[in-house]
């Protein structure tokens, strides 16, 4: 009679050394893409009281050493996000050539070359007096969206991003078409090697709370659910990660990260050719931090416990607030 051996799988577990050794999935400081708030008119950076931890930054030697420090823990990704002085109905600022973003993307470039990669996040909800990602029209006795007249400022932001040097242009506005406009003028305009990734797959989430506070952007009436996904639908992502694609998209992304797990392994599976990013965003950021600073989970464990969940459901790229911590991390050692 043959017998087998007795299976243990815990075997596999047996100490730290083994655990890492045959480890399926792994975090790295190059999978991580920092946000980065940049605003006008200010001289010292300044707290974002739903965000501890986090900063607006001026545009000065503050920005710059934040971006040095950084990247000498091993950061070489940063996504920009502005603060103009001034906002109108049209998100003028967006796409003024010496708006802050420009600015920004100016400034780091003279100072670090091609050393970091440089993402814009476009989109018109900062820079408008009403705070949406799109024009606003009165229509039929309410505000609505102008789809198709937002596609024109979209493409002169995104145009103006990559003139100032950006790498990667992000459009975050959820508006139909809106991959298609801005591909058709970067490659009018002679810029056929500026990427686009695109939120392809946002969902209108309690999650942004406060990045609205951070980014001054809540809407000045209704809510963005005309526009944003509805956190009840999962294969509706499919169609707009594929709409994305036909329209030229070279990166897709989830938002939110930790909360829809479930959808950025569906895009992956379903698109694996294509680089994924997921944003780790603000409401997610703060939840732990909260719970950190009162002592009811240990922070380093939990975020990367949580980065390591958001790898393995299928994202090549995470967007996240802990950038620099998780980097600093990774080289003392994953406590697992």
């Amino acid at each position: 009679m043959v017998t087998f051996p007795t299976l243990r799988p815990r075997r596999l577990r047996k100490n730290k050394l083994v655990r890492d050794l045959v480890a399926e999935t792994h975090i790295s400081e190059k999978n991580l893409i920092l946000p980065i708030f940049v605003k006008e008119n200010i001289n010292e950076p300044e707290q974002i009281n739903s965000m501890p931890g986090i900063y607006r930054y001026p545009l000065n030697d503050k920005l710059l050493n934040y971006v040095q420090e950084s990247y000498e823990n091993g950061i070489r990704s940063i996504i920009l996000f502005g603060i103009p002085a001034y906002k109108d109905d049209i998100a003028s600022s967006a796409y003024d050539k010496n708006g802050v973003i420009q600015r920004a993307v100016r400034m780091i470039k003279d100072s670090f070359k091609s050393k970091i990669l440089i993402i814009t996040d476009e989109c018109t909800d900062e820079y408008t007096s009403h705070g949406h990602c799109g024009l606003v029209k009165y229509q039929n006795e309410n505000y609505v969206i102008d789809n198709d007249e937002s596609l024109r400022i979209h493409a002169k932001i995104a145009l103006s991003q990559a003139e100032a040097g950006a790498d990667i242009v992000a459009p975050s506005s959820m508006m139909d078409g809106v991959v298609k406009a801005i591909r058709t003028a970067l490659d009018e305009a002679g810029f056929y090697d500026t990427l686009i990734m695109s939120y392809s797959v946002k969902y209108a989430s309690i999650m942004y709370g406060p990045f609205r506070e951070a980014a001054y952007s809540k809407p000045a009436f209704g809510d963005r659910r005309g526009y944003q996904m509805d956190p009840r639908n999962a294969y509706e992502a499919l169609k707009e990660a594929r709409l994305d694609i036909e329209e030229g998209a070279d990166i897709l992304m989830v938002k939110p990260a930790h909360t829809y797990l479930d959808i950025i392994r569906l895009i992956k599976d379903n698109f694996p050719e294509y680089p994924l990013a997921a944003y780790h965003v603000s409401g997610e950021y703060s939840m732990i931090k909260a719970a950190a600073i009162n002592g009811w989970i240990d922070e380093k464990t939990a975020v990367l416990e949580i980065t390591t969940a958001i790898r393995r459901a299928g994202a090549d790229l995470i967007i996240t607030y802990y950038a620099n911590d998780i980097a600093k991390w990774i080289k003392e050692g994953v406590p697992f």
